[in-house]
């Protein structure tokens, strides 16, 4: 649905851009001051540089009078303007132009005669001819740019045009440069600080007709005539042709728009712009007429054409203001002066006998006007061109933009609205707050007072805002019914939107200013206002996503504002949500049990749907209740909190409880004993799976956890083997009753319970293994009481076990090796041999354990305690096997020995060899330590031959030879008798 638009209208005749400030009429001053009935033939407009409320406007007539007039903004209406002086110029010729030379306090005057005239600017001293130039057609000054650079400022020498810092006034500003145009040629003229005027360049033969108009800028004129506009280079003295003029055009006309730094080039009433390169900028200004007269008042152009005064802006090329002169003024051409200073203040306009100045409308009354007419595109259009001026801070286009937008907004104009709203930097988004909820409210004094323009009603309800425009549009109907035209688009009225489709737009894109705002830097009561409200525009449209999002994230929702309201919504889930991320999970548990509890008649009230979609709903509302409250209660360190609500959540996912229980994100862990006297009996698994959990991951060596987590897996392996096998007549009931775990249904474990049991009964030392057999002494778990007897170290029952309940020969053997005696394999083998209770005797068995571990038993002993009744053929084999390994062992054993006992004769024919080996001394010898001569002294030699003396021996040691190898750690080897061999 669309908004309701303003309606579509052609772009208005009428801006306030400039307005009256005063006039003269020269028909009503004294005869004294002109015998003759004055006709103004050029005008010049000043600001005095010493006091900006006073400007000096100069007056030209057509039979040589010079007028000085006074124009104070500051004075009384009737006291604006008045004449100061007035004087004679030349030989009584018209006056053609008039250029004041602000810097100086001079004026240029050009008259009829073709002379230039010289005077000061409150003409207190008689004009003064410049007699360097005569017939002066057309003349102009030297601008310069903001962007030319102080050391480009120069006229070529090699043109024979000086230097401006080569002159002698080389601190004169760019207006003391002149171009003077005498038919054919052109003349460079500089006024010196003196008051004289020096020719720098003359320039002929490069134009082709009589100049009539020219402009200098930085180092280009541009000037024009009957052919068309030209362009000269000061500095490379090229002249090239800009473009032709049609041959039954008018006058060329040229106007510098001192702000851009451009030239504008008419062509009848075709205004175009060019830079100081002569290049083409932007697009063409096309006026109604062709002007008599062209001036620049801020980013507009005036004409002045037919007693009218036209504005047309720059850029867009509308004319946005028309102005109807009064009095003669259609009787003659009329002339406009601007300030050429650029500021853009003060307008003068005269007819043939009468002055008019205008002023500039401030811009914030040109603004109010267009918003007034809810002309909003032409407004925000204004707001831009002032800002791209520099007139306008950011600041305040953020104002204006909040202006905009509160004025469409109660135009009904609401995605426009708030595009304004999020364009604006300063809006606080407390200044929609009493569109959303009434007054008083928690922010009512958050709520800034007085900050616009009082364009709009004052804030009210959104349901307020849209009743009354509401009526704004019958009243439309109606008036459009009688003839009357309105501001509404007749397609809107056509079609009007309904009330309910209003409002849902309205609250739409309000929810999309509030979404916007979060990202700010708010205060936190402001924050509070933005979160609170927000959720309060996501009820009004029942977007039940976005209310959970912004409830289970982090926010600044104020739950007193909001618990009411959403629990009587019935909007539980984001009532949760707010409570938990709100620190208050007491709340959003209660909720949480609330929803799991009620699942089918909350989800039926949410959708009328049918059964199988219900059943669906109801589950899945239950599991996500239970899944949320046990994201609170892992994180909840509050024990009672945990176990209050431990049963309810088991009772639907027992998953979910373990993983509270066991959860690692609190930061003090719950008791263990309170948590077991907590859990259900019937609830097994839990229980078992928390004593896990303390066992194995909490390294818990308390006996009682062990004991009961042993107990509790026996049972559920007993039940579970009665179950499987039939044992019980009502084993359905007792699995339901126990919760014990079928084939195929969910569990908390993914092994079955015995083979839990088996591990755990193996790898604890902590248990009572008493307890546990006492549990499991009559049942059929032989493999569990292995476990537990070989714990009591009940050998026997180990072997029984093992070799006649299980069969399991491997394992029986292992457990003999374990023992590591050859009377256990001799048991192993009588039970084989001799079972009790009527087995029968196990012969394969018995050969294997031979067959493997025969070497370790005694023939004779194996022979004795063969049955009688074993077949010859199965133990023949196995028999003699085992006599040939106990002779082969017995032979090496021999040959062993014998070896050892060679070894050891060795070893000591060795040590008696080099004890009694002699060594030849005499006078020459001397000690290898110390290099003394060891004549008639003690010696002693070391293993590697070495030679020391006794004190040297006693220093060095028994094992430690000079060398410094000691034969304790590095023995030496020297091959004996029996390797000789």
């Amino acid at each position: 649905m669309a908004n309701p638009k303003s309606k579509s209208k052609p772009e208005p005749t009428y801006r306030p851009i400039i307005e009256p400030l005063a006039d003269f009429n020269f028909s009503t001053i004294n005869h004294a001051l002109s015998p003759t009935p004055i006709s103004i033939k050029s005008l010049a407009l000043s600001t005095l540089s010493s006091d900006p409320q006073q400007s000096l406007i100069y007056i030209g007539t057509l039979t040589g009078s010079l007028f000085l007039l006074s124009l104070n903004t500051n004075a009384s209406a009737d006291n604006h303007i008045s004449v100061i002086k007035h004087t004679l110029v030349g030989n009584g010729s018209a006056i053609i132009s008039i250029l004041v030379v602000g810097s100086f306090c001079k004026i240029v005057v050009l008259s009829g005669d073709g002379f230039l005239y010289l005077l000061d600017s409150h003409l207190l001293e008689p004009a003064k001819k410049v007699s360097v130039v005569k017939g002066v057609t057309i003349f102009g000054r030297r601008f310069f740019s903001k962007n030319y650079s102080n050391g480009e400022r120069y006229l070529a020498k090699s043109n024979g045009v000086r230097n401006k810092d080569d002159s002698s006034s080389s601190s004169s500003s760019s207006s003391s440069f002149f171009a003077a145009a005498t038919g054919k040629k052109l003349v460079l003229l500089e006024l010196l600080s003196s008051g004289s005027v020096v020719i720098l360049k003359e320039i002929i033969g490069v134009f082709d007709g009589v100049i009539r108009e020219l402009i200098w800028v930085d180092n280009s004129i541009v000037f024009g005539n009957k052919n068309g506009y030209f362009l000269y280079s000061c500095v490379n003295g090229q002249c090239g042709l800009i473009f032709s003029l049609p041959e039954l055009s008018g006058r060329p006309q040229l106007k510098l728009l001192v702000r851009e730094c451009r030239v504008l080039l008419l062509v009848d009433n075709v205004g175009v712009t060019v830079d100081a390169e002569g290049q083409p900028m932007g697009g063409s200004l096309v006026f109604q007429g062709v002007p008599d007269s062209i001036g620049e008042i801020g980013s507009h152009v005036v004409v002045v054409k037919n007693g009218k005064v036209e504005l047309y802006n720059k850029k867009s090329g509308n004319c946005v203001q028309m102005v109807m002169l009064l009095g003669d003024a259609g009787a003659d051409s009329c002339v406009v002066a601007d300030q050429e200073d650029g500021s853009g203040e003060l307008l003068a306009v005269s007819t043939s006998s009468k002055v008019i100045c205008y002023r500039k409308v401030p811009w914030e009354a040109q603004i109010k006007d267009l918003l007034r007419k809810k002309c909003f595109k032409e407004a925000i259009s204004s707001v831009e061109e002032l800002q791209s001026e520099g007139e306008m801070t950011k600041e305040m286009i953020s104002f204006i933009h909040a202006q905009v937008g509160f004025l469409l907004l109660f135009d009904l104009q609401f995605e426009e609205a708030v595009n304004h709203f999020l364009l604006s930097e300063t809006m606080l988004p407390s200044e929609l707050f009493p569109f959303i909820m009434r007054d008083p409210n928690r922010w009512s004094l958050l709520v800034p007072r007085n900050r616009y323009w009082g364009l709009h009603p004052p804030p009210t309800t959104l349901e307020n805002v849209v009743d009354d425009g509401l009526k704004t549009i019958q009243r439309a109907i109606f008036l459009k019914k009688a003839g009357i035209e309105t501001a509404i688009d007749d397609e809107f009225l056509a079609n009007p939107p309904t009330r309910a489709d209003l409002l849902e737009s309205a609250i739409k894109n309000f929810i999309r200013y509030l979404q916007v705002s979060r990202d700010k830097d708010l205060t936190p009561s402001v924050r509070e206002g933005v979160d609170t409200l927000l959720m309060y525009l996501y009820r009004a449209l029942n977007h039940v996503d976005d209310m959970e999002r912004l409830a289970y994230s982090d926010n600044s929702c104020v739950v007193e504002e909001l618990e009411l309201l959403l629990n009587d919504s019935g909007h539980l889930r984001t009532l949760a949500f707010l409570f938990a991320s709100k620190g208050m999970s007491s709340k959003a548990l209660a909720i949480w049990r609330t929803l799991a509890r009620d699942s089918t008649s909350y989800w039926k009230d949410l959708s009328g749907t049918n059964d199988v979609q219900e059943m669906s709903n109801v589950i899945s509302g239950q599991e996500t209740a239970v899944v949320e409250a046990s994201n609170i209660l892992e994180e909840s360190s509050d024990q009672d909190l945990v176990l209050q609500h431990l049963g309810w959540i088991a009772d639907i996912n027992q998953v979910l409880a373990v993983q509270i229980l066991i959860s690692e994100k609190r930061s003090n862990m719950l008791s263990p004993d309170d948590v077991i006297q907590a859990i259900d009996p019937k609830k097994v698994e839990i229980l078992q799976r928390y004593l896990q959990w303390l066992i194995e991951y909490q390294d818990s060596d308390d006996i009682q956890f062990h004991t009961m987590y042993a107990l509790l897996l026996a049972k559920s392996a007993l039940e579970t083997y009665e179950i499987h096998n039939g044992s019980l007549n009502s084993a359905d009931g007792t699995s339901k009753e126990l919760n014990i775990s079928h084939p195929g249904t969910n569990s908390i474990f993914d092994s079955p319970v015995r083979e839990r049991l088996q591990i755990f009964l193996q790898s604890s030392d902590l248990y009572d293994p008493e307890e546990v057999l006492d549990l499991i002494e009559g049942s059929e778990l032989w493999l569990e009481k292995a476990i537990l007897y070989r714990k009591l170290g009940q050998e026997t029952l180990v072997l029984q076990i093992l070799a006649l309940k299980l069969e399991d020969c491997e394992a029986a053997e292992q457990y003999c090796a374990e023992i590591g005696r050859p009377d256990a394999y001799m048991q192993l083998l009588e039970m084989y041999l001799y079972p009790k209770d009527g087995k029968e005797p196990m012969f394969k068995a018995a050969v294997r354990l031979l067959h493997n571990h025969g070497e370790a038993l005694d023939p004779l002993q194996v022979l004795e305690r063969l049955s009688p009744d074993m077949p010859l053929q199965l133990a023949s084999d196995t028999i003699l096997r085992m006599l040939r390994a106990r002779l082969h062992h017995h032979r090496q054993g021999q040959i062993v020995h014998n070896l050892s006992r060679a070894l050891d004769v060795d070893a000591s024919l060795a040590r008696l060899e080099e004890r009694s080996r002699h060594v030849l001394i005499n006078d020459e010898s001397v000690c290898d330590s110390c290099h003394a001569r060891l004549g008639t002294k003690l010696f002693a030699m070391y293993p590697d031959d070495t030679v020391v003396c006794y004190k040297c021996f006693r220093r060095q040691g028994e094992s430690t030879s000079i060398t410094g190898r000691d034969f304790k750690k590095d023995v030496l080897h020297k091959p004996g008798w029996l390797v000789t061999r």
